[in-house]
């Protein structure tokens, strides 16, 4: 099952292990069972500190699956399926978890992870084509080698189809908890944390200081993306004390396909460039504090003073807010309710759970065009929404797009409800703009795709923002507030693209060194 290259990979990978970690897996008559065990032998060869071997006086179970074991105890990380494709990695990071391997939350967020009140025990259904399963899985697993009460399943969905059906799965990754889904969809940290601590309760010390003074900077980024890490070395570069607060370093790139428009690179895919943000800033002395969510900015007089979710707070002479822009959801009755049991915002993803079914995709830009061209291929029928009278994407799309048997369009349409009942998307309620007619059209799943929205709500009452939220610079990135800069996606700077993300936030930084240098 495994090339000799990544066999050889491997070896180098697992020389650092220091303890023993045992792959425990348990009998199965399943056809795949031969598959997870060549597999697990395959990996246990390629360091004499890891082992392949099957459970003792286990009962047979229904597919394949495994846990590991570390030191000679069970610490909380199982697998059911075979974790290959995208979920491979998070079998090699579960192993170098295990023995404190690895790159691991900072001391602040692993802190929060400790106090969730155990026993922790959460399933996670994935499907092995998702490429934002493993984010989730892996932090997960993380948890349990942190936290040491804390049980974490990842699930394979193709092998507990009826167990999907009963929970009313939808989309993956999706965490449930005794039964009820507390999450589903891309990582996002801090909202995950959020729900797991809301789902289980948070144990505090007695006396602890809820605050925690992160100190003073000359420049804070907010953002980790191709804005914010630019902004970051440059400022550095400067000799400024620079610290970076991100969700995630490479923010929305982590969740793009391939880039051909990058120049001087031919090409290259959302999380290799998210990957190369980081390393280049770990080159230089920038403190990162990751999986932060700031709270609100106020003026202290030289100083910004930003408050973080959890009590953090942290001073800074010049703050650069590059903190780009997130999925637009509709906004409806019925939408946040059935994310993840209908709602989707990831034709690639969930794509391929609802195939021969028929879907919506609202919004009919080029994103919208492309997502009911590529699910086109996949499910029973599209119908696609559109609130203008005429589609908004290039001509050879919406060509394209015309083209496909399965595929209808409807304009002039105001989405005004999702329907459900209860477990599932079953319908989409919209209003006919041009005769004001309600209409209702029975769908298994919808896909909204229109367009983003400008993560600026914290300084929303801080600095100038248009009525869509973009703040307003000048051109070095200045906001209205002296001290105060952004750059990138979350700004007025027209085409929203990678490259000139990367250019104003260079921008910015420059001009908060100008600035501190002639104040």
């Amino acid at each position: 099952m495994l090339d000799n290259n990544i066999i050889e990979q491997l070896k180098s990978v697992f020389a650092k292990l220091e303890k023993n970690v045992d792959l425990v897996y348990s009998e199965s008559d399943h056809a795949d069972q031969k598959d997870l065990v060549n597999m697990l032998e395959q990996v246990a060869g390629t360091s004499t500190n890891i082992t392949a071997k099957p459970a003792i006086g286990d009962h047979k179970a229904p597919f394949p699956q495994f846990h590991l074991e570390y030191a000679g105890k069970a610490n909380g990380i199982t697998f059911k399926g075979i974790p290959s494709g995208h979920e491979f990695t998070s079998l090699i990071l579960a192993i170098l978890n295990s023995d404190n391997k690895g790159k691991f939350p900072d001391e602040a967020i692993s802190n929060r992870m400790k106090k969730l009140k155990g026993p922790v025990e959460v399933r996670t259904y994935v499907s092995l084509t998702c490429e934002n399963c493993p984010d989730v899985v892996q932090f997960l697993n993380q948890m349990a080698v942190i936290h040491g009460n804390f049980k974490h399943t990842m699930i394979d969905g193709q092998y507990t189809q009826e167990e999907i059906k009963t929970l009313g799965i939808q989309g993956v990754p999706s965490v449930v908890v005794n039964d009820k889904m507390i999450y589903s969809g891309r990582l996002n940290t801090i909202d995950l944390l959020s729900a797991l601590e809301k789902a289980f309760g948070v144990q505090e010390a007695a006396g602890e200081v809820i605050s925690q003074d992160l100190g003073e900077y000359d420049v804070v980024v907010v953002g980790g993306g191709p804005a914010g890490a630019s902004a970051a070395i440059y400022s550095v570069r400067k000799g400024l004390k620079t610290a970076m607060l991100a969700e995630r370093i490479g923010g929305q790139v982590q969740d793009t396909k391939g880039i051909e428009n990058l120049i001087g690179v031919k090409y290259t895919e959302g999380p290799q460039l998210a990957a190369q943000l980081n390393q280049h800033i770990a080159e230089y002395p920038v403190k990162v504090l990751e999986h932060r969510r700031v709270q609100n900015v106020v003026s202290d007089g030289k100083f910004k003073v930003v408050h973080l979710e959890g009590g953090e707070v942290i001073k800074t002479k010049a703050l650069i807010v590059a903190t780009g822009a997130k999925w637009r959801e509709l906004n409806i009755p019925g939408e946040k309710e059935y994310i993840g049991r209908g709602v989707a915002f990831c034709p690639h993803c969930d794509g391929p759970y609802y195939k021969g079914k028929k879907i919506a995709v609202v919004g009919g830009g080029n994103s919208g065009v492309e997502a009911a061209i590529d699910l086109a291929g996949i499910v029973k029928e599209v119908v696609l929404f559109e609130f203008n009278d005429t589609l908004k994407a290039d001509q050879v799309l919406v060509n394209k797009l015309k083209s496909l048997p399965n595929v209808s369009i409807v304009t002039e349409a105001r989405t005004s409800q999702v329907l459900g009942d209860g477990g599932k998307v079953i319908g989409l309620e919209y209003e006919n703009r041009k005769t004001k007619e309600m209409m209702k059209v029975d769908l298994d799943g919808i896909f909204v795709q229109i367009g983003l929205l400008p993560n600026s709500g914290f300084v929303k009452d801080v600095v100038e923002t248009t009525k869509f939220g973009e703040i307003v610079v000048d051109n070095k990135g200045r906001t209205n507030v002296p001290g105060i800069y952004a750059a990138g996606d979350v700004t007025t700077v027209p085409y929203k693209q990678i490259i000139i993300a990367m250019g104003e936030g260079a921008k910015a930084a420059l001009a908060a060194f100008e600035d501190q240098m002639l104040a």
